[in-house]
């Protein structure tokens, strides 16, 4: 996406036009959902506001999104859907900023959209219609950005000062909005994580999220043979169970609850995967053989499983253990395909250094965290969305507020 050919390209200033240091009273840092949100809750407060990102494209990786079309929010949200040591910390973000809230933002837009299932709301179009709408309404309410500016320091004595590859910049607020780890091609780096450091704030460890996962070694050509074959289970690790589609992968699993799973697990945890959930599928597949006793038992199996798996396991010729297999397929995955295929980062900036109601630093004044940045991480399905959105809206009213 080319945004120097589009309609808000000329709103994007550049810093051959800009003096020594430019002052604002907010300077937000990642053009991306959160921080985008932010700016434009800011401005429309009559702040002036700056949007600093080292891309040369706002909102990349919303344009990613969804397969290109934005899962953009969830209309089932609720704390529940999110991971941080502090489960309660998204709940006043969440309940100011609904789901609801962004579908006007998105019907003044004229914006059509779908629910494709539990609860997921996509563009109909593409994914470029969120990034223009937010842009536009930046626009809208006087918010610059700066694009291709990379920051090398962020420093603060009466206000804050970014000494960036484009200029000097300084603020009375500044907010992390540069997201996580996930996705590096994309431009994700830890700077949100190390100025937050910098600044005394705590770091839960990161790790990745949302992932696929590894077979060992000496399974790999197991799951290399199967790769393509997908079906409904139901994944387990310890109390947390996902019921959704699983994948096998030339290098292990993935799919919607493996994904989900993978957020709530740690290397070398054992993952339970029930591929008949609800059924005796023992009791079935007798109940089958017997009716049919010329069948191959493959032929049986590819009844209730793809013909692919059913071939694979109809190598075993032990039906009760074929059964068993398949209602509690144990799978132990050393690592994870990293942050390059995760979609989020779970851990962050710990939400017990910020304020819940405006994503401020308690010790810090002037500095806000939002979006991926912190410890707090939703579950696949348009969750992460409805996060940066809220998040970025309480930062934006805290800050006008303050």
């Amino acid at each position: 996406m080319d945004q120097r050919n589009c309609s808000f390209w000329p709103r994007v200033f550049e810093a051959d036009a800009l003096s020594d240091q430019v002052e604002f009273d907010v300077i937000i840092i990642g053009a991306g959902a959160a921080g985008l949100m932010c700016a434009i809750t800011a401005g429309a407060r009559g702040l002036r506001v700056c949007v600093l990102d080292q891309n040369s494209i706002a909102g990349a990786k919303i344009l990613i999104s969804g397969g290109g079309r934005c899962n953009f929010t969830n209309m089932g949200t609720t704390p529940a859907n999110f991971i941080s040591a502090n489960p309660h910390f998204a709940r006043s973000a969440l309940s100011r900023y609904r789901p609801q809230d962004f579908l006007a933002l998105i019907a003044k837009h004229k914006i059509a959209y779908h629910e494709k299932t539990l609860g997921q709301l996509f563009c109909d179009g593409s994914a470029r219609q969120i990034v223009k709408m937010l842009l536009d309404e930046c626009a809208a309410v006087g918010v610059k950005i700066l694009l291709d500016c990379k920051i090398t320091n962020v420093s603060k004595s009466d206000a804050y000062r970014m000494e960036t590859s484009r200029g000097a910049f300084a603020a009375k607020n500044v907010v992390l909005a540069t997201g996580g780890l996930s996705i590096p091609k994309m431009g994700a780096t830890g700077f949100a994580l190390d100025v937050a450091k910098k600044f005394g704030l705590g770091v839960v460890q990161p790790k990745p999220g949302l992932v696929p996962l590894k077979a060992s070694a000496e399974e790999l050509p197991f799951y290399t043979a199967l790769s393509g074959v997908a079906l409904p289970a139901v994944a387990q690790v310890g109390k947390t169970r996902f019921a959704e589609s699983v994948l096998f992968t030339h290098r292990g699993f993935s799919g919607p609850a493996i994904l989900q799973i993978s957020s709530y697990m740690n290397a070398g945890d054992e993952i339970t995967l029930d591929f008949a959930p609800g059924q005796d599928l023992l009791k079935l597949l007798k109940q089958r053989r017997h009716e049919r006793p010329k069948a191959e038992l493959k032929t049986i199996l590819a009844e209730f499983i793809p013909q692919r798996l059913a071939d694979s396991l109809a190598q075993v010729q032990v039906l009760e253990k074929i059964a068993a297999r398949l209602k509690s397929w144990r799978f132990t995955a050393l690592e994870s395909e990293g942050y390059a295929k995760a979609e989020v980062m779970v851990g962050g900036v710990d939400t017990d250094a910020l304020s819940s109601k405006t994503m401020e630093a308690k010790a810090v004044a002037g500095l806000y965290v939002i979006g991926e940045a912190v410890d707090v991480t939703g579950w696949l399905g348009g969750y992460n969305f409805q996060w940066a959105w809220a998040s970025g809206v309480a930062a934006g009213q805290g800050i006008a507020s303050s």
